[in-house]
């Protein structure tokens, strides 16, 4: 934190791009953490805040409901195979708490108590707060609470770059998903499995091998085992699909949607469960079933709406399809990418890029400078008009969904100039 001075101040956006109090200009390269989708100041968007805040600002859904998270509500439904009911929250970390403590009090309700236990894959992210640093254990990030934070049974993730001696990728998968289903033979106590869906984003960009999530998702059928998908910063497009469990093929008993959600334009997540969870609450009173859980914000009207308007856009410009073609652009730069000397891999999917950093590209060691490689990447970036943060020795490029090609062409022709400049800097 001794490294950040002082900081540019953002005082309006258009677009793709960020403009600070001096006039200067970067290129979102990370969609503002990951949830911008339209770029900045769209109009559409801006108008469904304005009007719903004429007519209602906020109203709890403590006993009450309104009308756009009603709709909204229906919306979320509609598109996620398998669901059934919407709790809303103000954030992601809060979205995967709520399924968190679902999923284990659905086992309390249905008078099952040896069930208690909560599987994860290492090295996944789902938040900041306590339960979600438990089931997302990034040691780098969480290391100083690992006394405080609940105990989960982590399994190992295929990683292609980064594999032990011996094995092929195919090798390796079937190893990582053969621990999982000895544990769950082995003990009839895992309560829920969690993951992200699709990808691993913050944990370094790891994209799960094809049919891995798939062969999870059936073993939590296979052993009563409820199956958990954050698709906070996957879903909605990012990875090229709508709901990325329904490509995956792997549908869950309870998601979480975030970042994306209203387009990046304020703060709202959702968790979703389907039937079964959703019924096992249900009770008389004195049954005690009920969640204890509620936010002041939950289901914002002014969000909802601007939520509303953005999934309407989502069909209304057919933007699946088009992060389809887009993102081919991607594949362009890989060989340019690759040629650079600290570049040791890169993962790319959909809308999301990872690119590692090494000193040594036969021995795969991560670059690891004196000087912070955020604040490094991000000063380099800056000088060539784009705004890049990373994660540890990941350069990512995460931009807005609706970023056309010739915008992507020129963030990664940027990008490409911006590692090169750094390479220096950081070896």
């Amino acid at each position: 934190m001794k490294e950040w001075d002082s900081f540019d101040k953002i005082t309006k956006a258009k677009g793709m791009w960020l403009i600070d109090s001096k006039g200067n200009k970067m290129m979102d390269a990370v969609a503002s953490m990951w949830c911008n989708v339209w770029g900045h100041s769209n109009p559409q968007l801006i108008k469904a805040i304005t009007e719903q805040s004429k007519k209602l600002q906020h109203s709890s859904q403590f006993n009450l409901t309104n009308e756009p998270a009603e709709k909204l509500a229906d919306s979320l439904v509609k598109m996620s195979p398998g669901m059934h009911r919407v709790f809303y929250s103000d954030n992601g970390s809060s979205a995967m708490e709520i399924a968190i403590k679902t999923a284990l009090q659905y086992w309390k309700n249905i008078g099952d108590k040896k069930k208690t236990e909560v599987a994860t894959v290492e090295n996944g992210y789902h938040g900041d707060t306590f339960g979600a640093m438990s089931v997302g254990y990034v040691p780098e990030f969480f290391g100083k609470f690992k006394k405080q934070l609940f105990a989960t049974i982590q399994f190992p993730v295929p990683n292609k770059y980064r594999m032990p001696k011996g094995f092929t990728i195919t090798d390796y998968q079937n190893h990582c998903l053969d621990k999982i289903e000895k544990r769950f033979a082995e003990k009839d106590n895992i309560a829920v499995f969690v993951m992200e869906s699709g990808a691993q984003v913050a944990g370094g960009v790891i994209i799960y091998p094809k049919g891995f999530q798939k062969k999870i998702s059936e073993m939590c059928k296979k052993y009563n085992v409820l199956f958990v998908l954050d698709e906070i910063a996957t879903g909605f497009g990012r990875l090229g699909s709508m709901t990325q469990y329904e490509e995956q093929k792997s549908i869950p008993d309870i998601v979480a949607y975030g970042k994306m959600l209203t387009g990046g334009y304020l703060t709202m997540a959702a968790t979703l469960t389907n039937r079964k969870v959703y019924e096992s609450f249900l009770g008389e009173f004195n049954d005690w079933r009920h969640l204890f859980h509620g936010h002041t914000y939950t289901g914002n009207p002014i969000a909802s709406a601007v939520a509303n308007e953005n999934l309407k856009m989502y069909r209304k410009n057919n933007l699946i399809r088009k992060i389809q073609k887009t993102s081919k652009i991607f594949e362009r730069f890989y060989d340019e990418i690759s040629d650079i000397g600290i570049v040791g891999d890169i993962r790319h999917k959909g809308m999301l890029m990872g690119i590692e950093m090494v000193k040594d590209k036969q021995g795969k060691i991560p670059i690891s400078p004196k000087k912070s490689i955020n604040k490094i990447f991000f000063e380099e970036g800056k000088k060539n008009g784009i705004y890049l943060r990373t994660l540890g020795n990941i350069v990512m490029i995460v931009p807005p969904l609706a970023i056309s090609e010739s915008e992507l062409e020129w963030l990664l022709n940027r990008t490409v100039t911006t590692i090169k400049n750094a390479e220096s800097k950081v070896i």
